[in-house]
């Protein structure tokens, strides 16, 4: 069997973008870091994500049911490792944040949001694999932004190709 450290260093080798899930929850609002994040299906527009069972803000964003995925920008990576850090302040900025139509939060200058409900989960080794369709989204406007993307254990910046003509 191939051992763990082997395995993450395969798989860091593939180039993922950042997402932030949040919910509102009872307590108040929960979010996590992700970078297992895919589209799944156009009819019905489905996503994927991975959330560890290990986790502690998950149960409370699967409580609810449904969430709100938030793609980050190049300008996010502070925000993403707040996320990703157990007991760090993460909504400590009200004005940052607006509500999606069920009311999740996401950062008022995210690239695009989704509004989520939770069709399926399947258990899947040390992670959950969520399946969740879109309800609504919007995208942050004309300008696309460039995502917060993560490669080798590390953020990064994609470069940008300039093509020639003959």
């Amino acid at each position: 069997m191939l051992d763990q450290r082997a395995f993450r260093d395969i798989v860091g080798r593939f180039a993922t973008g950042v997402v932030l899930v949040t919910a509102r929850t009872r307590p108040g609002p929960a979010g996590m870091t992700v970078n297992a994040f895919m589209s799944v299906s156009l009819d019905p527009p489905l996503v994927a994500l991975g959330a560890a069972t290990s986790s502690v803000t998950w149960p409370a964003i699967r409580a609810v049911g449904g969430f709100a995925v938030a793609v980050l920008g190049d300008q996010h990576e502070e925000l993403s490792r707040a996320f990703a850090t157990r007991e760090a302040p993460r909504f400590a900025e009200p004005g940052e944040w607006a509500s999606t139509r069920q009311g999740h939060p996401v950062p008022r200058d995210a690239l695009a949001w989704l509004d989520c409900r939770i069709t399926r989960i399947h258990p899947a080794g040390d992670h959950e694999l969520v399946l969740a369709e879109a309800l609504a989204g919007a995208t942050s406007g004309a300008e696309p932004g460039h995502p917060l993307i993560f490669h080798t254990g590390r953020f990064t910046t994609l470069a940008t190709r300039t093509s020639t003509s003959a």
